[in-house]
């Protein structure tokens, strides 16, 4: 009965101030709402798996089960630091992942501000033209990249024949393969961040723009001086997530494109492609744990350190 007095008899601004906390709680329900089922996939593809991460450390059998299979520390790392071919593919790895990223950005970002040149009737031609390639799945790529390469009647072979020139064995050497997979990358993968870029273009606030145009700037100087410092932020929050996945390369791109060639491993292997041909031919999952925690942990490491250099450059514009 004494708190019921107490709640009867409660001041009116104590109560509206309780009140205002409640409804301050739920201000976003809507907004939290619509990111449940992400929070759902991540929850459930992403957090729920971190489990077998103990296969990295065990003699994996399938008799056994993850938890009966015996603890074998570090063993299957060696898999990956004993090899011949460690620095080979880690060397592929980061200098492939490096290039893809900082190609990729200048690429992006350069179409985006020449998407925002273009009139609204034709932006959304463009935009489908540059997007729809990344919908095409890597095996069909590599049937693409067959169409264009392929030692007997290879669309470049023909061309370099109307020229005069010998036709190249494509998939027997490895010196073209670093161009040719930067372009089959470039080709399938631009459209998407160029379309994040293009997004922070249209949020620039066109006042900037305005008093640009009085002063008499012309667009490559409003593209200099306001369009990229104001994507920097977007772009620095880009690059920071890329780093993050510097050590897993594409592994459908250095499959498929070079077509599993022997000849062209030299500059096509990296650390994925590796693992798995392995696994091929040795069947461990415990060794391709291993790889993966290698690769997430360096990853996780290389964001830390790409944020605190960040954060030490320009506190904005640091992720966390």
């Amino acid at each position: 009965m004494i708190i019921k007095d107490a709640e009867i008899y409660r001041p009116k601004a104590e109560k509206t101030s309780i009140l205002g906390k409640r409804k301050g709680r739920f201000k976003h329900g809507e907004l939290f709402s619509l990111s449940v089922p992400g929070l759902i996939y991540l929850f459930i593809f992403s957090y729920m798996p971190m489990f077998g991460i103990v296969i990295a450390f065990k003699d994996y059998r399938y008799d056994k089960g993850i938890l009966g299979s015996d603890w074998i520390g570090f063993k299957n790392f060696e898999f990956l630091f004993a090899s011949e071919n460690a620095w080979r593919i880690t060397r592929n790895t980061v200098l492939y992942s490096a290039t893809y990223i900082v190609v990729g950005m200048l690429i992006a970002v350069t179409l985006a501000i020449l998407l925002s040149q273009v009139g609204k009737n034709w932006v959304k031609l463009h935009q489908t033209v540059l997007f729809l390639p990344y919908f095409v799945s890597w095996v069909v790529v590599g049937y693409i990249s067959l169409a264009f390469l392929d030692n007997t009647s290879g669309y470049l072979n023909q061309a370099l024949g109307y020229l005069g020139l010998a036709p190249r064995k494509w998939y027997f050497e490895s010196g073209p393969w670093p161009y040719i997979l930067v372009i089959a990358h470039e080709w399938k993968s631009i459209g998407f961040a160029t379309l994040i870029y293009f997004a922070g273009v249209l949020g620039i606030n066109q006042d900037y723009y305005e008093a640009a145009r009085i002063d008499g700037a012309s667009k490559f100087q409003m593209a200099r001086r306001i369009t990229l410092p104001l994507l920097l932020p977007l772009m620095t929050i880009m690059l920071i997530l890329a780093i993050g996945n510097i050590f897993r390369g594409d592994f459908g791109l250095h499959y498929f494109v070079p077509n599993d060639s022997a000849f062209a491993l030299p500059t096509t292997d990296i650390i994925d492609t590796y693992v798995f041909r392995s696994l091929r031919m040795l069947g461990d999952i415990g060794m391709s744990s291993a790889a993966g925690v290698y690769q997430s942990v360096v990853g996780f490491v290389l964001v830390l350190a790409a944020n605190y250099i960040v954060r030490k450059i320009n506190d904005e514009n640091a992720l966390f």
